[in-house]
């Protein structure tokens, strides 16, 4: 009789340390998910900020420089189909696109200022062209946490034996951001 209680308790304790290891792994790799989609939210964020305030600096510069209408429009439309795709682990590579065509398109409407000095004298655009810079580097900051993030993720999912849970739960390896293709290059900026 000692010797069944003491195979029963052996298999209970067994089971708990079993159920305890599942437990602490599921809500970590729940923990760590999480802090990645959080850290995406933060990089949409960053861009709604600009997509917000683009409007504004394209209504002030366009009362300085009708001329340049065409890089104005390049820049709403740009803005337009960025702002309609929203960002999550599924289409990371779509929205990144999307993002570099309207960031071609600020680069254009900055050089714009550059080359027309009467534009720069407008204390408007000198401050909006600031808070352009500031967000776009806070764009750079939140996509490099983001990684940071979907790479504890990524780490934490894949290792061994977390890996079988995250299988049987349904946790998938999430996509970083990735520089766009040509990026490696120094843009060239021509008046």
């Amino acid at each position: 009789m000692k010797k069944n209680h003491l195979i029963l308790i052996g298999i209970a304790v067994v089971v708990i340390v079993i159920f305890g290891w599942v437990k602490s792994t599921y809500n970590g790799m729940v923990g760590v998910e999480e802090e990645a989609t959080t850290a995406l939210a933060n990089v949409q964020s960053a861009y709604q900020r600009r997509a917000d305030l683009i409007p504004n600096l394209v209504e002030v510069v366009k009362g300085y420089a009708a001329h340049e209408k065409e890089t104005f429009e390049s820049v709403v439309n740009a803005r337009a189909k960025a702002t309609s795709i929203t960002l999550d682990a599924d289409n990371i590579e779509e929205f990144q696109k999307a993002q570099g065509e309207l960031s071609s398109a600020l680069g254009r409407l900055i050089a714009v200022g550059e080359a027309y000095p009467e534009l720069k004298a407008n204390e408007n655009f000198r401050e909006l062209q600031v808070q352009l810079e500031g967000t776009e580097n806070r764009i750079n900051e939140e996509r490099n946490k983001a990684n940071l993030k979907i790479q504890n993720y990524n780490i934490s999912i894949r290792r061994f034996p977390s890996n079988l849970l995250a299988g049987m739960f349904g946790f998938e390896k999430m996509n970083k951001f990735e520089a766009e293709a040509g990026a490696e290059k120094a843009p060239q900026v021509k008046f």
